[in-house]
């Protein structure tokens, strides 16, 4: 090991500059000089993500194997850019209040710091460094999560996320060690070729996934999501269900395939039961929802279940929908909080009911956020249609026939839920609508961007084609 492994980790140098420069600014800036603190912070990053998309896309190891880069590593890691840069565009006018202007660095340091645990885990060769990662993006993140101290809401939201995790950590953690007694490894070559299906190895594996889909937000381990998203900062919330869940999606599909490609079989089945349950119940208890968060939080265990459908494939088309899923994911559900950003921020608002009558008042947003549910439920010719239809397509090639179909039932299902909130933006009366207000220009911005990245992404489709061709040559 020596200098040249180190500069081989270029993603993380150059967030680790961003955040370093952001740390000494907020430390030694006077409270005049602080005000400028938005826009430096996005401007370095987006340096930082321009530079990401320029870094060369060679295949490189570190460390002896405990790090690993390469083209669908940058790719994954690129799409984790674009979404932190609309998240610290829309928390703008979150920040800005009273109880939080004090402390805005924090929020940009600490956000930076989970990105770079989420780098560590995307690039891990070793479950060591995986969960390194894992712990160094999930520990801040109950700090985001619990930032509006002052709020009952979010510090019960905090406690509830970083008990949750610590418990999905330790069953992780068992199944990790059970792996290693099995392999007397933690790489993850080496591990996947001594692998064998026996009792202890599947326990592992068993455990390993439960873990994981703690963070996915899978049903049955989905209990904490609701809470959690409803008592957040509402960017924070976006950030988690967006960013956080994309990071762990590939972690899954990437160690599924390194270390139990031997074990196909035994996780399939598993993988097929879950990924039912959790579209099923994602969408009816979203059914039942009467705050906007809870309802985008149902929604997100639904979205969930379909990002591991294409996982479940196991091919290079199915791995290549997984990620095209996620950036259309991403840009869909920031579209969807932006709006509810800029209305809880002037009004206070949450539940559904209060959106009543929005388009008599705030024609923009209401279209907006039409457009967001469209795309999330998968109407034409919005991204998140396209993004399905890849996905089921995978699926269908590999004769899950069954699965695509009951799948494509509860997309039925999910869009009765969206058109309720269209419903009572367009249709429902309100003696005391939402009055008229413009979103600062930050969440403007970040509206824009994601409104066109959602339409963008679904009429030039051929961003598939790339994505499969830079990943996985197809």
């Amino acid at each position: 090991m020596d200098l040249s492994s180190f500069l081989l980790m270029r993603h993380e140098i150059s967030l680790i500059v961003v955040f370093l420069i952001l740390l000494a600014y907020d430390l030694i800036a006077s409270d005049n000089g602080k005000k400028y603190f938005q826009p430096i912070a996005c401007i370095l990053f987006g340096i930082h993500t321009v530079w990401s998309f320029l870094m060369p896309q060679n295949t490189e190891i570190a460390f002896g194997g405990m790090y690993v880069n390469g083209e669908v590593y940058n790719l994954v890691k690129n799409i984790l850019n674009i979404g932190v840069l609309l998240l610290f565009f829309q928390a703008n006018s979150w920040l800005v209040k009273a109880e939080t202007i004090f402390k805005r660095g924090e929020f940009f340091v600490i956000t930076l710091f989970t990105l770079l645990g989420m780098y560590f885990m995307i690039s891990a060769g070793n479950f060591l460094m995986f969960y390194i990662g894992l712990e160094t993006a999930s520990i801040p993140m109950a700090t985001l999560i619990a930032f509006d101290k002052f709020k009952n809401n979010s510090a019960e939201a905090g406690a509830k996320y970083i008990l949750s995790a610590a418990f999905s950590s330790a069953i992780m953690l068992y199944g990790i060690s059970m792996l290693y007694g099995v392999s007397g490894s933690m790489y993850f070559e080496t591990i996947s070729t001594g692998l064998l299906s026996n009792p202890i190895t599947i326990l592992g594996l068993v455990f390993f996934l439960a873990g994981l889909f703690f963070k996915l937000s899978m049903v049955p381990f989905h209990l904490w999501t609701a809470d959690v998203y409803e008592g957040a900062p509402t960017p924070v919330t976006a950030y988690l269900s967006t960013v956080s869940k994309t990071s762990v999606a590939f972690v899954v599909m990437a160690i599924l395939f390194k270390v139990f490609n031997q074990l196909v079989t035994e996780w399939s089945h598993i993988l097929w039961w879950i990924i039912l349950i959790t579209i099923t119940v994602g969408n009816l208890f979203a059914i039942r929802q009467h705050n906007i968060k809870r309802f985008l939080a149902f929604s997100s265990i639904s979205q969930a279940g379909y990002i591991v459908l294409g996982i479940l494939v196991g091919t290079g088309v199915g791995m290549t929908s997984v990620i095209y899923y996620a950036l259309v994911y991403i840009f869909s559900n920031f579209a969807a909080f932006g709006v509810i950003q800029s209305i809880e921020s002037k009004t206070g608002k949450v539940e559904i009911h209060d959106y009543n009558g929005l388009y008599s008042t705030n024609p923009r947003l209401a279209i907006i956020m039409m457009l967001s549910l469209f795309s999330l439920g998968g109407i034409p010719p919005l991204a998140g249609f396209f993004s399905k239809f890849f996905v089921f397509s995978a699926a269908a090639a590999q004769g899950e026939y069954l699965l695509v179909f009951l799948a494509l039932l509860n997309t039925i299902i999910s869009l009765y839920y969206y058109l309720l909130i269209v419903k009572a933006m367009f249709i429902n009366k309100n003696e005391n609508p939402v009055t008229f207000f413009k979103t600062d220009v930050y969440g403007r911005i970040a509206l824009i961007f994601a409104l066109l990245g959602m339409i963008g992404i679904g009429f030039y489709s051929p961003i598939y084609d790339f994505i499969g061709k830079l990943a996985f040559g197809i």
